[in-house]
């Protein structure tokens, strides 16, 4: 059950892989209020669900206002019965350039346990953590949250089909880019409705989850938004769905036909 939720984290903040290369927009297309909930199939069977909010936060860093935000992810139904999984994921992030200063998280997984943190210096170019200090190799190094929210932000207007780009990220004990291709554009049919979409391709690693040649599809509103509508991949039995069940506080219309 394990890998299932590993794949959901990761397909939530797959888009992150567009920020190094991309200029933000000047103003962060979230805001607060915004909560987005997803669900994970197996197949046919919901095996885990999401939640991702964007609160106000008291706390400054370096004296400067910040965003908190917040992920939780947990098993649900049969899959919660055999191995109950509940992960708790923050990030407190700059208001105006949307670099975190914080990150921490709470996994609990059946019986394993384990809370990580760790302090972003992005000029200094280092993470801070619990299990140790890390170099970055640039000023923009992001924890898996910040780097969904900062993705959204990003300024996408001159993508071209087959164009790729890289981010780095932190996560447990080592930095780590990914590599997203733009594939083009899509109207996917959803519970919210037929919405218009921006369509990109993850890249992954094969290994005892995905099969040689699985590929990893994201659909992104085509709008203000840039919510993650649906996500696909093809695992070594079968095929895992994520899928957006409800936008809530969303700063602008979604693309619906």
């Amino acid at each position: 059950m394990k890998p299932i939720l590993f794949i959901f984290i990761g397909i939530l903040f797959s888009l992150t892989s567009l920020a190094q290369e991309l200029p933000i927009k000047k103003e962060p297309v979230f805001q607060e209020g915004e909560v987005l909930k997803y669900k994970l199939r197996y197949g046919f069977i919901t095996a885990a669900e999401g939640t991702l909010k964007v609160t106000n936060s008291d706390l400054k860093f370096d004296g400067r206002p910040t965003y908190k935000l917040t992920v939780d992810a947990e098993t649900s139904g049969t899959f919660d019965v055999f191995y109950k999984i509940r992960d708790h994921y923050d990030s407190y992030i700059d208001r105006t350039d949307l670099l975190p200063y914080f990150y921490q998280e709470n996994i609990r997984e059946a019986s394993y346990k384990r809370q990580d943190k760790a302090r972003f210096n992005q000029d200094g170019k280092k993470v801070v953590s619990n299990r140790g200090t890390f170099t970055t190799p640039t000023t923009q190094t992001f924890d898996l949250v910040s780097a969904y929210y900062f993705a959204r932000s990003l300024d996408i207007s001159k993508l071209k089909v087959g164009d790729k780009f890289k981010l780095n990220y932190f996560l447990q004990d080592e930095i780590s880019a990914l590599e997203v291709e733009y594939v083009g554009k899509e109207t996917v049919k959803s519970k919210l409705g037929n919405i218009r979409c921006l369509k990109f391709s993850p890249s992954i690693k094969p290994g005892r989850i995905f099969k040689k040649d699985s590929r990893l599809y994201l659909w992104v509103t085509d709008d203000g938004n840039r919510v993650p509508v649906k996500a696909q991949v093809e695992i070594l039995v079968g095929a895992v769905t994520m899928e957006l069940k409800s936008a809530d506080g969303l700063k602008y219309a979604l693309a619906k036909e």
